[in-house]
């Protein structure tokens, strides 16, 4: 990638807003709640960081955004305020897994390099895909694709660790011996990920871009969320 590419990212697929710009070498980025407020803020934050780094929409060489798996709303968001800057600017757009984040996250600030990538998917249940940097392709491919299962069901292979925003929700259930690290699937690790998946030929035209969701299954039905919590409920003897 050249020295002076010019690349936007942002993510809203969990509890954080993430929006990072980079030109050249230099990288400017903000960060915010998610949920329902991203949807109001991701725009003038976007705005806000082109301005701060000098850049027109038009002048961007890529859109990165976080496709999935992760809050259905969230997922829609960034896709549909991707698809419609790319639209408008001509820019073509790269899809992120949020996995590939969070594992490139804990890559860049822990230094693992085989990693369990872990997001909370509600529900008591959680996204997982391993991601090994040491092979020469893992920029743009995992070892396995991003699966929805149960604590439980994690498995961990002897020197990788877990990464992800699970810990507090999911941890005495989650495999002991396993290092774990707090992350997120953050812009700028969008961005550190963007030159071998553009390489990759990972870029595509904003009508082509579409939300990960992996559960297929976007709500449950009023008695399927009345079982949840009745299994849910401390069973009286």
């Amino acid at each position: 990638m050249s020295a002076e590419t010019k690349l936007l990212a942002f993510d809203t697929s969990t509890e954080a807003l993430s929006v990072a710009v980079r030109r050249g070498d230099r990288v400017f980025s903000r960060s915010g709640p998610g949920g329902a407020q991203a949807s109001s803020s991701l725009i003038p934050l976007i705005q806000d960081l082109l301005t701060e780094a000098g850049l027109a929409m038009a002048e961007l060489d890529a859109i990165a955004f976080g496709r999935g798996p992760g809050s259905f709303t969230g997922l829609r968001t960034a896709c549909s305020v991707a698809q419609g800057l790319g639209f408008g600017a001509g820019v073509p757009l790269l899809p992120v897994d949020t996995l590939h984040a969070v594992a490139e996250e804990a890559r860049h600030r822990f230094g693992a390099t085989r990693v369990v990538a872990l997001l909370d998917a509600r529900m008591d249940e959680l996204y997982a895909a391993h991601y090994d940097f040491n092979q020469p392709a893992q920029a743009a491919e995992p070892d396995t694709e991003p699966r929805l299962m149960s604590p439980e069901q994690v498995y961990v292979p002897p020197g990788w660790v877990l990464a992800g925003n699970v810990f507090s929700a999911y941890g005495e259930r989650l495999p002991a011996a396993a290092a774990r690290h707090e992350a997120l699937p953050g812009a700028e690790a969008m961005l550190r990920l963007a030159p071998e998946l553009l390489a990759a030929g990972r870029a595509v035209a904003p009508a082509q871009a579409w939300p990960l969701y992996v559960r297929d299954k976007v709500a449950q039905t009023t008695q399927e969320r009345a079982a949840f919590k009745a299994a849910q409920a401390p069973q009286s003897s």
